[in-house]
């Protein structure tokens, strides 16, 4: 299964602090992708860099990702939605200038729309021009000559725009309305963020089962198998998601997650940015908690193929086999808990103590025993 782990960012231990920098040190930490932030503006002076980026994520494999500008309005008025695309175009240029495989973007308010169908075709209409501005960008397999220097844009597909799930009520962005439009409009891809999901959902994400509704979900009204997601802890609160957290100060496990994905996910094509404030550190957290997950998952699978070996040997149904073990397991609980139950042996009566002339003709010291320190507790 390809299954990519990353940062949203340059690695915090980079000492550089340039993305092909960050990016030799998220491939020495085992990761093998990223997501490069313009959450606030594109600035000129770094287009050079994006290339530099570009051309190694291309020679390397390495999946290279983008992040559009974080207050975005597209459902607002005329002059708010152009101030917001005109963000989106700068972004889109880096995307190309650094082979992006999908650039994240959020919508921002309802504003005075309601949720509902009205709205998502006016998004929809909205996100077909960006797919198409992205396209011009990429330009056709005719214009080879012109793009010499990014091979990837002649051999290569244009960058998939992703929508993401939002963590407030207030913002256009719940799971069932990101997945109504990207339907709707070709080149567009879901970015499920976990932690707004579960924020939103007033903590729904915490079993492997819950997960398995998620992508479920995503599978039959969506498609295909290729996942874009975002997780990181998150704090919360009616509904609303506060601000992100290291994975261990969150009510948001990922270990759940990880045992999905070991038991379920060898054929999906999944890619896990970490947004958490700790970046490449929870991305490693994450990826050893998937580790331990299929580990435990081999394990799992080898005692069920040595039990049905053993049943065959015997002659009997794995079933039945299984229902003995059991059986077997609760007669030894049972047994343990009598043992633990029985009265304790009776204690021997202290030895009377010896007379002052036995100790004197012994010539040994005898110390009588202290009492015990209740307040001790080693």
């Amino acid at each position: 299964m390809p299954l990519r782990f990353g940062p949203a960012g340059v690695p915090l231990s980079c000492k550089g602090r340039t993305i092909v920098e960050g990016m030799d040190d998220i491939t020495a930490l085992g990761l093998s992708t990223m997501e490069i932030q313009t959450v606030r503006t594109v600035a000129p002076q770094h287009f050079n860099e994006y290339w530099q980026a570009g051309i190694l994520s291309w020679k390397s494999d390495f999946e290279m990702n983008m992040h559009g500008p974080y207050y975005a309005d597209l459902l607002g008025d005329r002059r708010s939605r152009q101030r917001t695309l005109m963000k989106m175009e700068t972004s889109l240029q880096a995307a190309k200038i650094v082979n992006a495989r999908h650039i994240t973007y959020h919508v921002g308010p309802y504003g005075e729309r309601r949720p509902g169908r009205e709205t998502n075709e006016h998004l929809a209409n909205i996100l077909e021009g960006v797919v198409e501005r992205c396209r011009e960008l990429w330009g056709k397999e005719e214009d080879e000559i012109d793009y010499a220097a990014f091979p990837w844009v002649t051999e290569g597909e244009p960058t998939l725009i992703g929508v993401e799930t939002s963590g407030q009520q207030s913002l256009w962005g719940t799971l069932d309305e990101v997945i109504e439009v990207v339907n709707h409009v070709e080149g567009t891809v879901p970015v499920l963020n976990m932690a707004h999901i579960h924020a939103r959902g007033n903590g729904s994400l915490r079993t492997s089962e819950d997960f398995a509704e998620l992508f479920d979900q995503v599978r039959s009204e969506y498609g295909g198998k290729k996942f874009y997601c975002h997780f990181s802890g998150i704090e919360h609160r009616s509904g609303n998601a506060m601000h992100y957290t290291q994975l261990k100060k969150s009510d948001l496990k990922f270990e759940p997650l990880a045992e999905y994905l070991a038991e379920e996910g060898d054929w999906l094509d999944v890619t896990v940015i970490s947004d958490s404030p700790l970046l490449e550190h929870d991305a490693m957290y994450m990826l050893q908690q998937y580790d331990k997950a299929k580990q435990k998952l081999l394990e799992r699978r080898a005692l069920e193929e040595r039990r049905i070996k053993l049943a065959i040997e015997a002659g009997l149904d794995p079933e039945e086999l299984l229902a003995r073990e059991k059986e077997q397991a609760r007669l030894r609980k049972e047994a343990g808990e009598k043992d633990s139950t029985a009265p304790a042996p009776a204690e021997k009566a202290p030895a009377a103590k010896p007379s002052a002339s036995k100790k004197a003709a012994s010539n040994r010291i005898e110390f009588e025993d202290e009492e015990e320190d209740e307040d001790d507790l080693f």
